[in-house]
């Protein structure tokens, strides 16, 4: 028997184009008509399909058929990036700051485009390094991105993919490093019209601490935000996901 994803009552559209930045297509997928736009990252090196496989776009379907939030759901390059273990840390810092480049010089207007508001901005969210991806797209611009929904994530890419090396690209792409810098207008956004949700567990393959960890570094800087360490039964694992994402659309952001 087919596994069912979606109630063919959400609304989905699959689109592609190629990007200049990345010098590749890639795909997009979309959930809903109407609602506050919501950037989806997938975890680890999967593609833009995995959270709708996975069915976390379905934990939030009363959400998208509500019209509260409309869902963008992109492909990572991690394999192409920090997962390619053949590749030195300068080229996959390179990649990362290329990814990043796209998301917020294509897909940004994108997304605005669909949603006809020139000017919205963005929420963002996923699990485990789809929660570093959504951190840092919001840390970098909060001009372009309103809210973070980081589930199980880590916030420092140092201790296990730099090995020691630094640059501008693994600056500007690690926000244990850059966002106690932040000053100015982006400081200020962040303070002021963002909302950051920080989610973990205990349970097998969590790390409690590198939530414990950022928030501390968003503490410092004066930067609202909301930490949630789930008990020691919650795992590294997409049923707690599932939980987590509708409870903070439906209950926490107000959405």
């Amino acid at each position: 028997m087919d596994l069912k994803y979606l109630d063919d009552a959400v609304p989905k559209v699959v689109d592609e184009w190629y990007s200049p930045t990345l010098g590749q297509a890639m795909p997009i997928v979309i959930y809903g008509n109407f609602g506050h736009p919501l950037l989806l990252f997938p975890t680890a090196a999967a593609d833009f399909l995995e959270n709708e496989r996975f069915f976390l776009v379905k934990a939030i379907e009363p959400q998208i058929l509500a019209g509260k939030v409309r869902v963008f759901s992109i492909n990572s390059i991690n394999s192409q990036a920090w997962m390619d273990r053949n590749l030195p840390v300068v080229e996959q810092a390179r990649r990362q700051a290329l990814y990043a480049r796209y998301i917020e010089d294509e897909v940004v207007p994108y997304i605005r485009n669909a949603c006809r508001t020139p000017d919205i901005r963005i929420a963002t969210s996923g699990a485990s390094f789809g929660g570093f991806h959504a951190m840092n797209t919001l840390c970098r611009r909060p001009d372009l991105f309103d809210a973070a929904i980081a589930m199980s994530g880590f916030y420092d890419l140092g201790p296990d993919y730099f090995k020691g090396y630094s640059d501008d690209n693994c600056y500007f792409n690690n926000p244990a490093w850059y966002v106690p810098n932040i000053a100015g207008h982006y400081l200020e956004l962040l303070q002021r019209s963002c909302r950051i949700h920080i989610l973990t567990g205990q349970g097998d393959y969590e790390a409690p601490d590198a939530s414990r960890g950022f928030s501390d570094i968003l503490n410092g800087r004066g930067i609202p935000h909301l930490l949630e360490v789930w008990g020691r039964d919650v795992n590294h694992d997409w049923p707690w996901w599932r939980k987590m994402l509708p409870h903070y659309i439906g209950h926490r952001v107000g959405w």
